[in-house]
This record gives structure tokens, C-alpha cells and sequence, in this order.
């Protein structure tokens, strides 16, 4: 922004302003009135043709073609995840489900066979919290579509806003993972007031050609994200800790208002009492229902109290996203039967007295207290989801800190899967199931450990991304390099 802006005069910048546009989005405040404008010249194609330029950038991989003939793994070891490890074992898939696991499977005829003999078969690894889709560059406002505008926008529906050509998305299943839930942010902008609900999330197939074509839910989860509650005693503060505490009141009160309004909608409209139609309130009945859960994003162990006390007066069903305290109120946790799901591994203590390994510790604590979770990356950072490949290795840094290693992948597999409402197709090897497998040459909560393979609903993933074509570029240039200057650059493999 600071390059573009420096190379234009004052009279260039009168001319962007006459023309409707604005510095701050770069022309999107009102393109089609500086087209029509012919004051606007050729300053408004400029910045249209960059506008556009950016958006029409996608990465150039080809989604995989439906699988029209069965496939046979032959010889590979075979981690159920659900079951026993099988040291040795073939897997047939027919349609894009598995149909058949056996030692020796005999194919028909037509069934084209792959030998993964000496490698890994694993169910893909499913990242439970993403913006996969929804954010691409943090910097440019045009590729950003994370959150709406206000508090209350339960209608908001992050499928309508998917990227399917994300370059994001051929990284992040270089690694192992297919399945992602796009959830919509707690705020569309930097400094814009939080959303308390903030719409409902979509569950991704990491493959395909469009929004439809890659969505395997439309609609999983409503997302709250519950007030901060902790209180600034911080004596430079203007504020008193009495008017932080009823600020932090008041916004509850809007977030229970919403549900109250919610459910007095639904009165009236099964009493037949209004005929007026409000797509909010119309958004959240299925989990008046109880026909569909509530994400709370909640950290703070005022914050977890606080959504239970709700569930249990709005009788919700709901899942704690986030719960970096969620394991000093295991047993409230396990007692409501309220799943977490626990939002990154790799991050510091909420409080200065914490002990280190707080965030680190959290999984096995809630393991050991029966608690059901799964292990997703953090919404700390929205734009960190070009580290959504690093998945497994916060599930590899619980379990350094006391979380079984069957359970630290169950926990990025099955259990996410379960969570997310489709344990029945997704998260284990098991016939009827979904054939979503990565073939791997060790355990993927190694860093070492390479994904040669990946089949989504049976089909061949193209593993090749934006930082494998980097890779291939410069280990270019480093060959050529060589040939010009023969025994000065030290040989690489």
C-alpha cells in the first residue's frame, strides 16, 4: 500500500476522490461510478485492473476426476485409528467409499492397483477451526471475507463466501489434511465490535472445482464467540473496574437478548401468530431444535462458566472452541457432557502465574478427566492459516506433555470427526467410510514424515502447491549455479 500510494501526485489523489474511490479499499467503495465518471480517465482502469487482478489469482492444480474404476492399496500398514494397527493389509475402494480391508484382497477385473507396500496408510487428518477459503491475504481487504458487520448476524453462511482456488488450500493438504471447517471470525475488521454470533461454519473436502463442488457440509456449527470477562486492573485505566464489569455485563445481555428474540420468533411462528419472516431468527432454529450445536469460542475460565450457565438456560447443545481453560473445569466440562475443542497447542498462558506447559498439558488433562475433544489450530491470528499444515504437530506437542500417541491422532482424525457431526463417514479406516487416506512414509506427528499420497473420496490428489513449485524453482537455480561454478557451492541432495 505504502509503494502504491507514494508514487501519486496531489492531483492524482483529488482525481481518486472525484472518482468515488477510495484509498482504503482500492476502488471497491464505488467502481461502477468511476467508470461512468470521465474525470476518472485512465486512474480507474488502473485500479479496477489491480482490483481484479488480485481476485482472479487461484492456484493453477487440477481437482482430482471422480474414481470410475475400483482401487486397490495393496501391502501397506494400515492405522485404523478406530481399531488395531494392521502390519499388513490391502484396502478396496469402490465408489470413493471403502469397501473392502483384508490381508490379501483379490481384484476384479478393471481395478486399478497401487503398491504402498513399506509405507503408512492413515485416514486424512481433519482441522477442526480454519478460515480456509475465507482469508487469503491479510493485507488486502478484497481477498478477506471472514465476518459480517455487526453483532447478531446468525443468517451469515460461510459457503457463500468459499474460495475454492485458494493457494492456501494445496499447502495445507500437502500435509495430510482434507477436510477443514471454515468458521466465520469474531470481526470483519480490525477494530470493528466483536460478533457474538457470528453465522454458521462449513465443513470442506479439500478438492474441487467450486464452492459447491468442495463443500461436504453447508452448515455444521452456529459460532458464538463469548465476551471477554476479565477485568483490566491496570491503574493508568480511565475506567473503573465497576464500569468494565457493566460493560462486559451489557454485552451479555445483548447476546441473551438475541436467543430470547430468537425463541419468541419460534413461538410465533409455530403458533401462527406472524407472518413476517426474519432471517436471523430463522437461521437459529435448527438449534432451538436442538438439531444443531453451538460453537462457543471461549478461553477464559470466566468465559467457559459463562457458557455453560447459557447452554443450560437456553438448553443448547454446545462445543467450547478455543478452552485454553477448559482443563481447570474438567469436570463441569464432563458433567454437562460439553466437548472442547482446543484451539492450538502452541501458545502461552493466560496469566502471568501459569505454569509453562498450561496450553501444552491441556489435552491429556481433559483426556484424563474423560472429557471428549479434538485438536485444532488457534483463531488467534486469522491469517496464521497458512500454517494450517502444521495441524499434526500440535497434536505431536500434547503428546510430549502426557497425551497417549494414539490419542494425539485420533484427536486430529476420528475424534475431530465425531465432533463435527461425521464420525460416520470421516476420521477412521473402516468399510462404508468415505476413502479420504493419505499414504505416508512414517508417523505424520514426525516432522520428517513425508505424505507421498492422498486420496479424497477415492479420487488422487494433486500433492504439488505453491511452496513445492518454490522448491522446485530454486533447486533449479542451484543446479545451474553449480554448472557455472563447479567445486565452490557445497552439493545439496
Amino acid at each position: 500500500m505504502k509503494t502504491i500510494s507514494a508514487s501519486f501526485s496531489a492531483a492524482k489523489a483529488r482525481r481518486w476522490f472525484n472518482c468515488g474511490l477510495r484509498i482504503s479499499d482500492f476502488g471497491l467503495g464505488n467502481p461502477q461510478s468511476a467508470i461512468r465518471n470521465p474525470k476518472c480517465g485512465r486512474l480507474a482502469g488502473f485500479v479496477l485492473s489491480l482490483v481484479f487482478g488480485v481476485a482472479a489469482s487461484a492456484n493453477p492444480f487440477i481437482p482430482a476426476a471422480p474414481a470410475r474404476a475400483p482401487l486397490l492399496l495393496t501391502g501397506g500398514q494400515v492405522f485404523t485409528v478406530s481399531g488395531p494397527v494392521l502390519p499388513k493389509a490391502d484396502i478396496l475402494i469402490v465408489d470413493g467409499r471403502i469397501a473392502q480391508i483384508a490381508p490379501a484382497i483379490k481384484p476384479a477385473g478393471g481395478t486399478e492397483i497401487v503398491d504402498v507396500s513399506g509405507r503408512r496408510v492413515y485416514p486424512g487428518l481433519i482441522a477442526a477451526q480454519t478460515q480456509l477459503g475465507l482469508w487469503e491475504i491479510g493485507m488486502l481487504r478484497q481477498t478477506l471475507d471472514v465476518a459480517e458487520i455487526g453483532q447478531i448476524n446468525p443468517n451469515a453462511r460461510t459457503q457463500t463466501a468459499i474460495n475454492p482456488d485458494s493457494e492456501l488450500i494445496p499447502v495445507t493438504r500437502a500435509n495430510g489434511i482434507l477436510t477443514a471447517l471454515a468458521v466465520p471470525f469474531s470481526r470483519a475488521a480490525s477494530g470493528s465490535r466483536t460478533n457474538l454470533i457470528a453465522g454458521t461454519s462449513t465443513l470442506l473436502r479439500l478438492d474441487g472445482w467450486t464452492s459447491e463442488d468442495i463443500t461436504l457440509r453447508a452448515s455444521i456449527a452456529m459460532h458464538v464467540y463469548w465476551p471477554a470477562q476479565r477485568l483490566n486492573r491496570d491503574g493508568r485505566l480511565t475506567k473503573s473496574l465497576a464500569a468494565q464489569q457493566k460493560d462486559a455485563d451489557a454485552v451479555v445481555r445483548t447476546l441473551d437478548d438475541a436467543f430470547v428474540s430468537a425463541a419468541n420468533y419460534a413461538r410465533a411462528k409455530a403458533a401462527g401468530t406472524t407472518r413476517d419472516t426474519d432471517l436471523r431468527w430463522e437461521a437459529m432454529l435448527p438449534l432451538l431444535r436442538g438439531e444443531q450445536r453451538v460453537f462457543v469460542h471461549a478461553d477464559e475460565l470466566k468465559q467457559i462458566r459463562g457458557a455453560l450457565a447459557f447452554a443450560r438456560k437456553h438448553q443448547l447443545k454446545i462445543t467450547i472452541a478455543g478452552g485454553l481453560d477448559a482443563w481447570r473445569v474438567a469436570e463441569d466440562l464432563k458433567a454437562a457432557d460439553v466437548p472442547v475443542i482446543v484451539g492450538g497447542i502452541d501458545r502461552l498462558p493466560l496469566r502471568r502465574d501459569d505454569e509453562v506447559e498450561a496450553a501444552y498439558a491441556n489435552p491429556a488433562r481433559l483426556h484424563a478427566a474423560g472429557v471428549r475433544f479434538c485438536i485444532a489450530s488457534s483463531l488467534e491470528n486469522p491469517g496464521d492459516d497458512g500454517n494450517q499444515r502444521n495441524l499434526a504437530y500440535h497434536a505431536a506437542r500434547a503428546a510430549a506433555h502426557g497425551l497417549p500417541p494414539e490419542m494425539a491422532l485420533r484427536a486430529i482424525t476420528l475424534s475431530a470427526a465425531e465432533l463435527l457431526g461425521v464420525g460416520a463417514e470421516l476420521g477412521s479406516i473402516e468399510v462404508g467410510k468415505r476413502a479420504t487416506l493419505i499414504v505416508t512414509d512414517g508417523d505424520p506427528l514426525e516432522i520428517p514424515t513425508q505424505v507421498q499420497m492422498a486420496f479424497i473420496d477415492g479420487g488422487k490428489i494433486d500433492l504439488r502447491s505453491r511452496h513445492t513449485q518454490l522448491y522446485e524453482k530454486y533447486q533449479e537455480r542451484l543446479k545451474r549455479l553449480k554448472e557455472q561454478r563447479p567445486g565452490v557451492l557445497p552439493a545439496t541432495q
